[in-house]
């Protein structure tokens, strides 16, 4: 039996599929927020009879995320080149605000816990001063008095000759006593230095979180009998070891959304739409993605958080803060405005009854009869409170509007509305794509009952609704292949003597994916993986880089002709 669980913030989704009879079941359990462990551990025990005959459990999860916006992530370290400490807090010199002169900003490391060390590789990878390692191990001591968990290198030009960083690396590992101690070159090996640094300090400071949490579900798995391979699913919409995870848990900060995305395109491609939108409204977001031509749309970078850059292959997902359980509230100015905040599955929408008093998006449906009172999903409960939904809105949002119960209620919903169609046209209309060529596929618990506005109001040509929308992201994490995304530099001007002499570079990262899938069994067969390569090129003297694939007019085949 193979199992998906995916979690988040409100709920814990369950499906489970036996690959010898072909039958399938869902579950749905209130995530529990304090513990996530014990959500999804009671996720499985509810929805499936015989633990003993679970084969793999393949994870979505939001843990790293949360950390990152929550600022929990462990207190972290960083020893780097002697001049660049200051990296992380630079940036690319943007603002919080954009036509602001201020605005607050506090990076993963604070300068306090940037050591520098006199060590020094050129732009083309030659050594000019090699790293001291009495030096390093000075600097991994001072890092651990002052409270750091966890440590990260980061040297200038690492990515043309690493051997300076794995000489710090194994100097650091040498005095430090966790393995939460990583080195730039093996998270991004790629030239952009703030980029680097980035993904690699947000990377170091949640492997101490992510270790923590998967030690706790497999913990969960030995008292529940379950003896199963756990996988994990990356941003990029595959997966990966659970010894992976822990070494670049980065990889995971989109990984529940980008399951639902895996899922939506393999639906549409069996139900024969070529161009879809995927639209998850869960309990506490509403994640819009695009696939073109049966394809997702992939991008090489994101921000967690203002200044929190993550730079990995991942699947271009946006997310805006309209669930299920996105609260409405009237502002001074007589403002309504619905989410970002959420009332999340406990105490949850005002209609569970559970002591929350603020209105819904779910209470304004259920007020409208757009819900079905005697059947909740997923809150365990027996009955949702109609008039405790209705009395949450008069108190908030129709008394001070000067409205009555179901006008405000229908006020909440067009503004939910309204906030997913400006998604919708960010990655449609805004990238260039013409919304009438694409059908909606809203799945989560509450897309459904939004797309036909959605529809109307963003010029969509259909709708297709999954036959279990509410647990879509836990299918996909069933259906996901595994999939190792690598790079290695490769510099210089782009002639095709540049690129014969970079064949044995190309074939670096294709090995190592071949790697991560042998010996995972006849699933993850790395006989039967496929490999794409693309090189990164910039347009001089633009700053313009576009990426060209193997193969491609530009780019000749991995070896030498004859």
């Amino acid at each position: 039996m193979r199992l998906g669980v995916d979690v988040g913030g409100t709920f814990t989704d369950v499906f489970w599929l036996d690959e010898r009879t072909g039958r399938f079941g869902i579950g749905k359990v209130p995530s529990v927020r304090d513990d996530i462990a014990k959500g999804f551990l009671q996720g499985i025990a509810t929805s499936v009879a015989e633990p003993a005959t679970i084969g793999s459990v393949v994870h979505g999860t939001t843990v790293g995320t949360n950390a990152l916006l929550e600022r929990k992530a462990a207190r972290t370290g960083l020893i780097t080149t002697n001049g660049f400490r200051d990296v992380l807090e630079m940036r690319r010199r943007d603002r919080p605000n954009t036509w602001g002169l201020w605005g607050s900003y506090r990076p993963v490391v604070t300068r306090d816990l940037a050591i520098e060390v006199d060590e020094r590789v050129l732009a083309d990878g030659s050594i000019r001063r090699p790293v001291d390692s009495d030096e390093v191990t000075r600097a991994a001591l001072a890092l651990l008095q002052r409270g750091c968990e966890a440590v990260g290198i980061v040297f200038i030009n690492a990515y043309a000759n690493d051997a300076n960083e794995r000489a710090a690396l194994e100097a650091v590992r040498a005095v430090w006593p966790n393995p939460h101690v990583n080195a730039s070159s093996l998270i991004l090996p790629e030239i952009r230095e703030f980029e680097r640094a980035s993904t690699t300090a947000l990377n170091v400071c949640l492997q101490p979180i992510f270790g923590a949490y998967l030690e706790g579900v497999e913990a969960g798995f030995a008292r529940q009998g379950i003896d199963a391979e756990l996988l994990i699913v990356q941003s990029n919409g595959g997966v990966m070891s659970v010894d992976t995870a822990r070494s670049l848990p980065v990889r995971t900060t989109l990984s529940g959304p980008a399951a639902g995305v895996i899922a939506g395109a393999r639906i549409a491609e069996a139900a024969g739409f070529a161009n879809v939108i995927t639209c998850d409204m869960g309990g506490t977001s509403f994640d819009v993605a695009l696939v073109a031509g049966g394809k997702s749309a992939y991008c090489l970078q994101t921000a967690i958080d203002f200044g929190l850059v993550v730079r990995t292959p991942m699947i271009e997902i946006t997310t805006i803060g309209a669930g299920g359980g996105s609260i409405a509230a009237v502002d001074r100015g007589g403002y309504l405005a619905v989410g970002p905040e959420s009332a999340g599955a406990d105490p949850g929408p005002a209609c569970y009854g559970r002591g929350n008093d603020r209105p819904t998006v779910t209470d304004a449906n259920l007020a409208l009869g757009r819900i079905n009172p005697d059947r909740p999903i997923g809150g365990g409960l027996d009955r949702l409170d109609v008039d405790a939904a209705a009395a949450a809105i008069g108190k908030h949002v129709a008394a001070p509007l000067g409205l009555d119960v179901e006008a405000a209620a229908e006020a909440i919903v067009k503004v939910a509305n309204s906030n997913m169609a400006g998604a919708i046209r960010l990655v449609s209309i805004e990238r260039g794509y013409d919304p009438k060529i694409f059908a909606a596929m809203p799945f989560g618990g509450g897309g459904a009952l939004h797309v036909g506005a959605l529809i109307r109001d963003v010029g969509l040509a259909s709708a297709l609704i999954p036959r279990f929308p509410g647990v879509t992201s836990a299918l996909g994490c069933v259906i996901a292949d595994m999939r190792h995304d690598s790079s290695t530099p490769s510099t210089g001007r782009s002639t095709r003597s540049m690129w014969l002499r970079s064949t044995p570079r190309w074939r670096r990262p294709r090995n190592a994916g071949s790697r991560c899938c042998a010996g995972r069994g006849p699933i993850w067969s790395a006989s039967k993986s496929p490999s794409n390569s693309t090189c990164p090129i910039s347009a001089r003297p633009t700053r313009c880089r576009f990426r060209c694939p193997r193969g491609s007019p530009a780019a000749p085949p991995m070896s030498p002709p004859g």
